[in-house]
């Protein structure tokens, strides 16, 4: 994201990256997240969050892993299939059995949103990570452990507009090694790319 992360309209939303109000598409940080899982995902693994799938299909079609995608939007897991990708609909890792997977990505959404700003949609929830901006990073961090197999790893993205220590800590109080394997920066904010991997 290279813009002003205070939207004030729906169409603000969509017009900061040129997307579609349905689906989220490939942006700043799924690029970071691609390149550094297409380097570091071995084995199976799952996208969580694919979105259009664009992550999830370079990690197909660029590694050896055995690849899943999963999204809690019906739209985002047709767009993937329609890549050929293997999709589910899922609320973060919740129906993945434990001791499952090798590899988990995820570009959660992490944008600080304030609530009177908000509206119940797919994109809305592709982008908002509430007023912390980790609603959706913190449950993820306390249970993707489950879902690792032993030497299992996670690439998190994670933005400066989030609090990367505060992200830092929460993974490492879950049990996790934390290292940054890509980071870039913008006028507004920093990404990074968090390795995480089971102890």
């Amino acid at each position: 994201m290279t813009e002003d992360a205070d939207p004030t309209t729906r169409d603000d939303l969509a017009a900061r990256r040129g997307l579609e109000r349905e689906v989220y598409q490939p942006a700043e940080d799924s690029r970071l997240l691609a390149e550094a899982a297409v380097e570091h995902a071995r084995g199976r693994t799952l996208e969580v969050g694919t979105g259009s799938g664009w992550v999830a299909e370079r990690i197909a079609t660029e590694t050896d892993a055995e690849v899943v995608a999963s999204d809690y939007n019906p739209a985002a897991c047709r767009q993937a299939r329609e890549r050929g990708l293997q999709a589910v609909r899922a609320d973060l890792v919740a129906p993945f059995r434990a001791a499952s997977l090798d590899t988990v990505a995820f570009n959660p959404p992490y944008l600080p949103t304030d609530p009177d700003n908000e509206w119940d949609d797919s994109m809305e929830r592709a982008l908002s990570g509430g007023e912390s901006g980790r609603d959706v990073i913190d449950p993820f961090l306390d249970t993707v452990g489950r879902v690792l197999r032993p030497a299992g790893r996670v690439l998190l993205l994670v933005s400066s507009l989030t609090g990367f220590e505060t992200v830092v800590a929460r993974a490492e109080a879950n049990g996790f090694a934390v290292s940054t394997v890509r980071q870039e920066s913008y006028p507004f904010e920093t990404l990074s790319i968090l390795r995480l991997d089971a102890e």
